[in-house]
């Protein structure tokens, strides 16, 4: 939550940031392992809670960041409030792919336990391309890219390591 722009960009694209998708599709990842580790559990429920799950944490971080430190720099008015909107959108976009996956996983002939480890995979996949669309849209390094595609695709194996060790 740490993301603070003192002021709106003119333009949509000039100030778009996509950690929010980074950390949205961690989240994401980590819901999915958090109602795996319950037991079963209707894909309808998954869906859901990951989809009000990524649009409470976005109220949440758009009510930190208008009235943190940037109420004490700024007066509120709606186009400040539409800018943080839609700077923390991301949060939300990110849980839905997973959600989808959970939702086509019947289609795919998958059990629940299958449609969990699905959406797990398209969150962390998720995160890898957030952060590289990140690292891309502030001019990264083909290196720099890979770096943070590396760091977020460990930190993804690591939530899949928790499942295992959380369900085995």
């Amino acid at each position: 939550m740490s993301r603070i722009k003192t002021a709106p960009s003119t333009s949509r694209g000039a100030g778009e940031d996509y950690t929010g998708g980074v950390y949205g599709s961690m989240l994401a990842a980590s819901v999915v392992i958090g109602a795996g580790s319950l037991g079963s559990f209707p894909r309808t429920e998954l869906v859901l809670l990951l989809l009000l799950t990524g649009v409470v944490f976005w109220i949440a971080h758009v009510h930190a960041q208008l009235f943190g430190a940037r109420l004490a720099r700024q007066p509120l008015n709606r186009r400040v409030v539409a800018h943080v909107c839609r700077d923390e959108w991301p949060i939300v976009q990110a849980a839905v792919p997973p959600a989808v996956a959970v939702a086509v996983s019947p289609l795919l002939g998958m059990d629940v336990r299958g449609a969990a480890w699905l959406a797990l995979a398209v969150a962390v996949a998720g995160q890898v391309g957030w952060s590289v669309a990140a690292a891309r849209h502030a001019g990264a390094s083909l290196r720099l890219m890979a770096t943070t595609a590396s760091v977020n695709l460990v930190l993804g194996l690591l939530i899949i390591l928790f499942k295992i060790v959380l369900t085995h």
